[in-house]
């Protein structure tokens, strides 16, 4: 009778483990199939990249660059809602029915002052504003996979919804946040996304939360020699308030940031501005001391128009949640992205690259880095930026990367970067981009387990936090590039 049970369970046993192959073998053929897919269509997926960097529009004026994205899904077979959550360039594209909901994120916005050609030297393009974070690529790579993701769907290899947001504004604009404020994130089971960077690696590292607001300073015009009694100078209430707003960097936690812009200061020295006006960003890796922070910048603007006699008045423009780190998926990923791996250089890449790292005045590393894929290191508590995913990952368990799409060593928001990104150094980082997010999702839509996980880390996490936007409830700041 021994015997034989032992024999039965061996049996099971090898059942188990001939199954286990048999899905594992599938899964390594959706993945391979993702991954030729995509390949297959890298010039379409350049072109459009190219056709967005050289768009450059900034936030929620992304006109052009959200129809491009929108139309490409259309085509592909998605059902594609634009002008979603009160934002004209916000989209979200939907295929598939029924569970597990996977949502991939896109971006597309460029930032002011940063013209570039693709040039590695400093050389203006005669625009407005610039690619220096790599959005179109961002979009373009998430558009990609979520229609690689799309055909197995359609295949019926995949069962469930994928769905691609197309986010505007990420820079300062805070667009997200409106689209979790409108429950268009209720029903997702996980997110991906990724950023455009100088390495490849899996994003386990938290984001400073942020709070933004546009101060408005009101006075009396006069002429600045013949009557300046007369006057109350807006620009002196500017001023009064970046000191003392200044002054109060002492009695801050050291792992604040505040940075400002005066963005109207007046128009001709002999007249006294009777307005002028500066844009406050104030950051720190936790909500609830951003916030509090924020309410003393504010004080210092209550005492600057006191001081000065002037009318002080404030215009939230943005607010963000750090970013809540997945361990789960961040696993996944880091498997995934191993799997595809870097990017090689040509030898004109090289000469490229090591012309571009000649700016640099600071350290780099190595420019091989960009065909590496860095260890996954998980560093909760640390990041140095702000973003919008922040507010996602308080609502639905997210996951996103780094790749290598400027060369290593190069700063996010510099004339670098925009070079960078208008060369196929950049659309190279940006397929291993969508590759890696593909082969993610085919995971999650094949192992429900997964994501039960990933939900349960996720609620341990948030705890018993519940969302609220920092920015209140503002309508969509869309003319805050104005």
């Amino acid at each position: 009778m021994k015997k034989m049970v032992c024999i039965v369970a061996l049996l099971t046993a090898q059942f188990v483990q001939a199954q286990t192959k048999t899905v594992s073998s599938t899964i390594d053929n959706l993945k391979s199939e993702a991954t030729a897919d995509l390949q297959s269509k890298y010039e379409q997926y350049k072109k459009t990249a190219l056709t967005i960097w050289d768009y450059a529009e900034m936030g929620y004026k992304e006109v052009k660059s959200s129809a491009l994205h929108q139309q490409t899904l259309k085509d592909a077979g998605f059902n594609v809602q634009a002008g979603i959550a009160e934002i004209p360039t916000a989209f979200v594209a939907t295929y598939g029915s029924g569970k597990p909901v996977i949502a991939i994120l896109a971006e597309y916005d460029a930032l002011p002052g940063l013209s570039q050609t693709n040039a590695p030297q400093k050389e203006s393009a005669g625009k407005d504003a610039g690619h220096g974070c790599g959005h179109h690529l961002f979009g373009t790579a998430s558009v990609a996979a979520g229609i690689a993701i799309k055909k197995l769907i359609e295949e019926k290899k995949l069962t469930g919804t994928i769905k691609v947001f197309g986010c505007p504004a990420e820079e300062g604009g805070s667009g997200k946040v409106y689209l979790v404020r409108a429950g268009f994130f209720n029903d997702v089971d996980a997110v991906i996304h990724w950023h455009p960077g100088d390495a490849n690696s899996v994003t386990m590292t938290s984001a400073l939360a942020n709070k933004s607001a546009k101060f408005r300073f009101y006075g009396l015009s006069a002429h600045a020699a013949a009557s300046p009694e007369r006057g109350r100078s807006a620009l002196d209430a500017v001023e009064s308030m970046d000191y003392m707003v200044n002054m109060m960097r002492e009695h801050v936690p050291q792992e604040t940031r505040i940075h400002y812009v005066i963005t109207d200061g007046g128009k001709a020295p002999n007249v006294i501005p009777d307005f002028a006006e500066v844009y406050y960003y104030v950051r720190h890796p936790k909500k609830d001391d951003v916030v509090a922070i924020f309410d003393r910048v504010v004080k210092a603007a209550q005492g600057a128009a006191l001081g000065t006699e002037t009318k002080m008045e404030y215009e939230i423009i943005g607010g963000t949640h750090d970013l809540l780190l997945n361990k789960t998926l961040a696993k996944v990923m880091q498997q995934n992205l191993e799997k595809v791996g870097g990017i090689n250089y040509t030898d004109a890449e090289f000469d490229y690259a090591k012309k571009i790292q000649s700016t640099f005045t600071f350290k780099y590393p190595d420019y091989n880095k960009a065909s590496t894929v860095n260890p996954l290191r998980i560093e909760m508590n640390s990041g140095g930026g702000s973003t919008d995913v922040g507010d996602v990952s308080y609502t639905v368990p997210t996951v996103g990367i780094r790749t290598a799409t400027w060369v290593p060593g190069t700063p996010a928001h510099s004339w670098q970067a925009v070079a960078c990104g208008g060369t196929e150094i950049g659309t190279k980082g940006m397929m291993v981009a969508a590759k890696t997010m593909s082969l993610t999702a085919i995971d999650l839509f094949t192992n429900a387990t997964l994501i039960q996980q990933a939900k349960e880390e996720f609620i341990k996490a948030k705890g018993s936090y519940q969302y609220k936007a920092l920015l209140g409830d503002r309508k969509p700041a869309l003319n805050y590039r104005d």
